[in-house]
Formats: structure tokens, C-alpha cells, sequence
């Protein structure tokens, strides 16, 4: 009887491991997600498990400045994750470089998403990604730092020209900086049609951003930059050090995403309870808001691609994008339904409250500027380059663009 107990436990757990390797391996990448919202990926682990018994799905999260190599090394090696989550400006160069597979989507499928956000990671027809979550911009700023420069908190600026104007008697007042515009990179193309001014042309098919009206915005920052209105590290760290100088309490305004607040609240709890939080102070002849999009990707060389695009559409559904942006109390959904939920009207004293509350209010102004063409990850640099030689005063704004467009129509 004991032999036969024995050998029963033994073949039960030959067929266990048998099921168990049976098991179809998954994995999804995310960017910058970990260790703040690891539950929230760790329950859609569990629920697509518990959707699909055949599938053991893994969760690897991977910093932005690694993501586009570790893709391609991932895909040329043969071994790519079923999704990946991209954000646009990466999309558009993994294209370019023929790393992401094609999706076919329903037209029910397509519906499920705002037309704006999937139109994003649509390219010469084929929609290359769908949707996930997205944040308009919103201004926090210091109530304490308005007080001291005579401003009053109660009457944010309300467009780019008088928040320019406060940042400049911020720093003449106070001595500290009033705040560190998005400019470095490419984002001046962004500041470009916020300001209503086109990129290229309506064929696509050649630059026209050096006119009178180009340069007369970058030569705009180029003016603040040359006397001392913005820090020194604006072109070379952005973002990062904008958010880092106003946590420490020595910037006025921050220019940001509303998740980025709770990086405040991280990081000073005392700068944290003076801030207030307003609208993205438009250029009226733009009416637009640059609004990065992610999404979710398939890689090109998946094993099986109907199960990756499964999964793709299963993270970004309109209960997951709702929990999201629940769990990450900042983040808006790119799916209609979801978009509705009474939780995104919901206000609140603190800033975080604000944000979400604000830039709910921005979603129709909201639109991913990122544009396609050729070459991208080249005629980005010569733009970057051109923008930080006119910043450091080693060409006129004028010169500086004439010299990216004349090379960007030499490779257009």
C-alpha cells in the first residue's frame, strides 16, 4: 500500500510539472512604474492569469532610459515581451526601425478609445499600439513664493505671456527662479504648435518652422535664458531639475504632469502644503496642450501574436485603465468609458486633489504632438543641437533654425 501511495504522489506530481510547464510564459514591460505602483501591476498579473489558466504572465519594469535598447536587444535576440509599454516619441522610432508588429483591431476595438489617442500610434494606416493613460500639464505653483514677489495666489496666470511676465517678477522680487519652461530636447517643437505654428507643411513633406513667427517665440527664451530668467540647467536636465528646485522650495512654478505632484508630497510635505495647482496657461492662437501619450506595443517576432495583442488590450480595457488612474490618483484613461467616471470630478483642498480635478477640465484641449517622419532619431539631434547653440548665444534664433530646417529638407 505504501509503494503504491508513493507511486500515485510521484505521478501526480510528474503531471503537475507537466501542466506547469504546459503553461504559456508571458512578459510585459512598463516604464518607471516600480516599486510605487506594483501592486496595481502585480493585481493584472493575477487577473489575466486568472482569465487565461494556460498563460504564467510576468511583469518587468524597466527605466526609461533603457527601454528602447533593451527592446530592440530584446527583438533582435529573438526573445521580445508580448507588450510593451512605449511612450509616443519611443513608438515612433521602434517603427521606424521596423521593431513593433502591426495590430488588427476591430472596428469595436477601435471605438473602445478616444479617436485622438489612437490615431497617435496609428502610421501609414496600421494602428501600431493602443492607448493607455495620459496626463495634461498643469501649473503647481507656490502660493508662499506669489506672496513674496506681490503676486496673488488666487489669480494664477492664465496664458503663457503672463506667466512668463509673473516668472520674471518672481526672480526680480524674490531672487528665485519663477519657472523652468519644457524647451530642452525637442519640446520647442511642442512650445512651436501650442503657439499655433505649423512643423511641416501639409504634405509632410518639408519643414517650415523657421518664419518670422519661429523665431520670434524661441528667441522669446532665448531672451530669459541670456538674462538669468531661467536656471542654467534647463537645456541639460529639464523636467528632472525643475521638480527637484521646486520640492526644495526655490521655484515658483512648476510645469508638470499632474502625477508629478505626488513627487512633492514625496519628497517636502511642507512645499507640498503651500502649492496650489491651475490650468496650463494656453497660447490662444494654439488652443492645444501637448499631452504625452503611453500605450501598450507588441513586438515585432512574438511567438504568438493574438495572445500579445490580447494582452495588450486586456491592460488598457476600461476597468483597468479606471483602476489606474485610481491607483495613480493623476492619470487619465485614453478609453471613453472610463473617461466618465464621476471619480476624475472629484475635488479636493490638496494638490493632488487639484490636479486631477484641473486637468480633467484640459482633456479637450488635449493632444499628443509628437510627429512622424523620417529619420527621426537624426533630425532630433540636429534640432537639439541647433536649439542649445541658439540658448548659448552661439548662433541668432534665426540662424539656428534656418540651419535645422535646411537640414531636415536635405534628409525630408
Amino acid at each position: 500500500m505504501k509503494y503504491r501511495a508513493l507511486t500515485t504522489l510521484i505521478t501526480a506530481a510528474m503531471l503537475g510539472g507537466a501542466a506547469s510547464a504546459q503553461k504559456t510564459q508571458l512578459e510585459f514591460w512598463t516604464i518607471s512604474l516600480a516599486p510605487l505602483f506594483n501592486d496595481e501591476m502585480n493585481r493584472l498579473v493575477a487577473q489575466f492569469e486568472k482569465e487565461n489558466p494556460t498563460v504564467e504572465l510576468k511583469w518587468v519594469d524597466v527605466p526609461a532610459t533603457a527601454m528602447e535598447q533593451k527592446l530592440l536587444a530584446s527583438v533582435a535576440a529573438g526573445r521580445p515581451p508580448a507588450a510593451v509599454n512605449l511612450s509616443s516619441d519611443m513608438t515612433v522610432k521602434l517603427v521606424q526601425q521596423g521593431a513593433l508588429e502591426a495590430l488588427d483591431l476591430s472596428a469595436a476595438q477601435k471605438k473602445l478609445y478616444f479617436a485622438s489617442p489612437l490615431n497617435t500610434f496609428t502610421y501609414d494606416g496600421k494602428v501600431m499600439g493602443v492607448p493607455w493613460y495620459w496626463a495634461p500639464k498643469v501649473v503647481a505653483y507656490n502660493t508662499e513664493i506669489f506672496r513674496k514677489a506681490g503676486l496673488d495666489p488666487a489669480n494664477p496666470p492664465r496664458t503663457i505671456q503672463t506667466l512668463i511676465a509673473a516668472a520674471k517678477q518672481i526672480k526680480d522680487k524674490t531672487g528665485m527662479y519663477g519657472f523652468m519652461p519644457n524647451i530642452n530636447g525637442i519640446s520647442m517643437l511642442y512650445v512651436f504648435q501650442e503657439a499655433g505654428l505649423p512643423i511641416l507643411d501639409k504634405s509632410g513633406s518639408k519643414a517650415v518652422f523657421n518664419s518670422a513667427e519661429h523665431v520670434k517665440v524661441l528667441q522669446t527664451y532665448v531672451d530669459l535664458y541670456k538674462k538669468g530668467y531661467i536656471p542654467e540647467d534647463t537645456m541639460r536636465r529639464g523636467f528632472t531639475a525643475a521638480t527637484e528646485l521646486y520640492s526644495a522650495g526655490k521655484l515658483g512654478m512648476l510645469i508638470t504632469g499632474p502625477q508629478f505632484i505626488l513627487r512633492v508630497q514625496n519628497d517636502n510635505k511642507a512645499i507640498f502644503d503651500q502649492t496650489r495647482v491651475a490650468p496650463y496657461p494656453i497660447n490662444i492662437a494654439g488652443n492645444v496642450i501637448h499631452t504625452g501619450l503611453m500605450g501598450f506595443m507588441v513586438p515585432k517576432g512574438v511567438r504568438d501574436k493574438a495572445l500579445a495583442q490580447k494582452l495588450a488590450l486586456f491592460l488598457t480595457n476600461d476597468v483597468n485603465q479606471l483602476q489606474f488612474s485610481k491607483v495613480t490618483k493623476t492619470t487619465f484613461p485614453s478609453t471613453v468609458k472610463a473617461s466618465t467616471d464621476k471619480f476624475f470630478k472629484q475635488g479636493g483642498a490638496d494638490a493632488v486633489s487639484q490636479g486631477r480635478l484641473v486637468a480633467s477640465t484640459e482633456l479637450k484641449r488635449a493632444k499628443d504632438l509628437t510627429l512622424v517622419y523620417p529619420d527621426a532619431s537624426k533630425l532630433n539631434k540636429v534640432f537639439k543641437d541647433n536649439i542649445e547653440a541658439a540658448m548659448a548665444g552661439q548662433k541668432s534664433a534665426k540662424q539656428a533654425l534656418d540651419d535645422i530646417v535646411k537640414a531636415w529638407n536635405a534628409s525630408l
